[in-house]
């Protein structure tokens, strides 16, 4: 079967077609500027290249465009609609519905609507994917795999907020969490490379990228995460603040221009690497300006490292120890010394990086690796993420009848 996956912002549109019977991905894409001008698609089949700029005034023409590049004569992989089995759909907030993908009905899509206000920059636009695929290929079955549904299994001390209950049964004010997808993939694939037992086994998975998070996986579920009601909860990002004082807001209202809502924007757009440094959201340039001298640099660099290995001493104390600590995502597979700059000083954990093989698996050379010295009691390892993988094989398994098994 093949088994379309799609994610949807806001204004863009990224797939990618998966072959389930050989687990070849036939094709990648990204539809961008969706409703803006410039709108635009980018396909690649092996070396051949479908692009083309035209205009797109919303989600369903993108589709349709992400359908012609799939199905070009001359640059595309497909025949016929009809060859695609499934759509497996990533959502973002899927509130206490969902514990696990599911078939969309009316009754899922109803519920995605209904999260919007806990999701509003994402939400609206997976729904709107999910429309636009109904509309297009009617036939097919459509898929909801969602960001929040891996850490659904916290414990109510993990997952409540120190407010008043009444906020949490009549607005559902919790933490959810996020990258649910790949801390679920990544801590199931350190257990097959490293040979541990699902029973027993206590992971920390280290999602490092422009968007970060933490999880503490005991037993093979997620026990606490950093992320909260929202992304902006938890480590330093890329334009993000992560953890401070609620009463920042009020603040900063108080003796600024902006409104509540100007200082989430601030707060979620304009802080995190981007704010501290001044330079760029991106750590590859926050590290060329560090290695420079520039103090501002060194600062937000020192402030993401701090707050992850924050992360990683509370999710040790909690789980009674650690047996695995995992580094994904763009900075956590490639940034080999922001890794060696988290792991210091963790021998008391029982945790020891190895120098060498830790700088082998950096710089764009990122593969399934143990980074830790052979003496280490506590395995550190880099595994790239494949959220893909695990929205294609829940999509074959809910259009299948078949049972999800982590």
């Amino acid at each position: 079967m093949k088994i379309l996956i799609l994610n949807a912002g806001s204004s863009s549109l990224k797939y990618q077609l998966i072959d389930m019977d050989s687990n070849a991905t036939l094709a990648k894409g990204l539809v961008e500027r969706i409703g803006i001008e410039g709108s635009r698609i980018k396909q690649k089949v092996g070396d051949k290249v479908f692009e083309v700029t035209t205009p797109m005034k919303d989600h369903t023409e993108g589709i349709e465009w992400m359908l012609k590049g799939l199905l070009d004569t001359e640059k595309g992989v497909l025949k016929s609609m009809d060859e695609i089995g499934a759509v497996g759909h990533r959502v973002l907030h899927g509130g206490e519905s969902f514990t696990a993908s599911t078939l969309v009905t009316e009754e899922v899509k109803a519920a995605i609507e209904a999260n919007i206000p806990l999701g509003p920059l994402h939400n609206p636009a997976n729904l709107q994917g999910i429309l636009a695929c109904e509309k297009v290929m009617p036939n097919t079955p459509n898929v909801a795999v969602f960001d929040t549904a891996f850490h659904q299994t916290m414990p109510a001390k993990a997952f409540m907020y120190g407010v008043p209950k009444k906020y949490y049964t009549d607005l559902h004010v919790r933490r959810y969490g996020f990258h649910g997808s790949s801390h679920r993939y990544v801590s199931k694939r350190v257990r097959e490379f490293l040979g541990l037992e699902k029973e027993g086994s206590r992971i920390i998975t280290c999602h490092l990228g422009n968007g970060s998070s933490l999880a503490a996986v005991k037993d093979g579920k997620c026990l606490d995460t950093s992320m909260g009601i929202t992304p902006l909860e938890g480590v330093l990002m890329g334009t993000r603040c992560g953890t401070l004082d609620a009463a920042v807001v009020e603040y900063l209202v108080d003796n600024t221009d902006m409104d509540v809502k100007g200082v989430l924007n601030m707060m979620n757009k304009q802080s995190g690497l981007l704010g501290i440094s001044g330079i760029s959201s991106d750590m590859r340039d926050v590290d060329a300006a560090a290695a420079e001298g520039n103090e501002d640099a060194i600062l937000a660099r020192d402030m993401l490292v701090w707050s992850v290995r924050k992360y990683i001493g509370a999710y040790a104390a909690e789980m009674g120890g650690v047996d695995a600590i995992v580094f994904t995502a763009g900075i956590g597979e490639n940034n080999g010394k922001l890794r060696e700059m988290i792991m210091q000083d963790f021998e008391y954990l029982g945790a020891k990086l190895d120098p060498a093989k830790n700088a082998a698996c950096a710089d764009g050379h990122a593969y399934e690796c143990t980074i830790s010295t052979d003496d280490s009691k506590v395995k550190i390892c880099v595994i790239p993420t494949d959220e893909e993988s695990v929205i294609a094989k829940d999509t074959l398994c809910i259009v299948s009848g078949q049972p999800i098994v982590d």
